[in-house]
């Protein structure tokens, strides 16, 4: 068959090294996972893999031409690719309420947004796992204290155990990116219900890493949180120090208006 030439517009980057795709594949944990959505299958490296694996096995691909190729390589799968952006895609249309997981060789320009949505759906999404930029998979990763540490840190990990697992040069690519890449993984923690307002959680969270030089107390100042409340000593500090029970902590404190020494 014909193969396709990336789209530089969609953030395309085919993996062509069938070594890699098995490693990518053998994360899943197939007695676990009878229900699978890849994302962003391209030419289908990583699906050959996971076809004979997975007993309901779905594709969400946003380019027309990738989904025509898939369907005649796939014949089995023709009815569960789906040509979409993932972004978009209402996940209990394709799911109902039922548990499922996600892996892919995620498209670079979308990585964080794929984060946030598997986040969305936490509920239903037991076991994630898949290539991104370095870079991403780093900041996913990380732990307090270093400059990597943000937002997608903190609100991936309150939910996941997060894993990096390797490493992926830019030659097993076509055409080949100009970032390293990496693939990991995250298995949702047993008990993932914060037991606290989790609107207000993200909302905190992201405010205190957007100026995250900044003190707590400053960046949270839009949030004409009391006086008295932000004498605490936690907003003295930034937050990159802080973990995610200490954010979950201050959400509570500040949800109630007592924090306390």
């Amino acid at each position: 068959m014909k193969h396709i030439r990336a789209k530089k517009k969609l953030g395309q980057h085919f993996l062509m090294d069938l070594n890699i795709a098995r490693r990518i594949a053998e994360t899943l944990d197939h007695n676990n996972c009878e229900k699978v959505l890849e994302i962003g299958p391209g030419m289908g490296v990583l699906t050959q893999f996971l076809i004979a694996k997975i007993s309901d096995l779905r594709l969400i691909e946003i380019d027309s031409e990738s989904v025509n190729y898939l369907k005649r390589k796939y014949i089995k799968l023709e009815n569960k690719v789906i040509e979409g952006d993932f972004l978009r895609l209402d996940l209990k249309k394709v799911f109902g309420m039922k548990p499922f997981a996600i892996i892919g060789n995620f498209p670079y320009n979308i990585s964080s947004q794929i984060i946030f949505k598997t986040l969305e759906y936490r509920t239903q999404i037991p076991f994630f796992s898949g290539m991104f930029q370095k870079e991403v998979a780093e900041r996913i990763c990380e732990l307090p204290g270093s400059r990597k540490y943000g937002i997608l840190s903190v609100l991936t990990q309150l939910f996941y155990q997060t894993d990096f697992l390797f490493e992926v040069p830019p030659g097993v690519f076509k055409p080949p990116p100009k970032v390293n890449s990496a693939v990991i993984r995250l298995v949702r923690l047993e008990n993932f219900n914060l037991e606290c307002d989790e609107k207000l959680l993200f909302q905190i969270v992201k405010l205190s890493f957007q100026q995250r030089r900044k003190t707590i107390r400053n960046s949270l100042k839009v949030m004409n949180i009391p006086k008295k409340l932000t004498e605490d000593a936690i907003f003295d500090l930034r937050p990159e120090v802080l973990q995610g029970s200490d954010f979950i902590e201050l959400t509570k404190s500040i949800s109630h208006g007592n924090i306390s020494n």
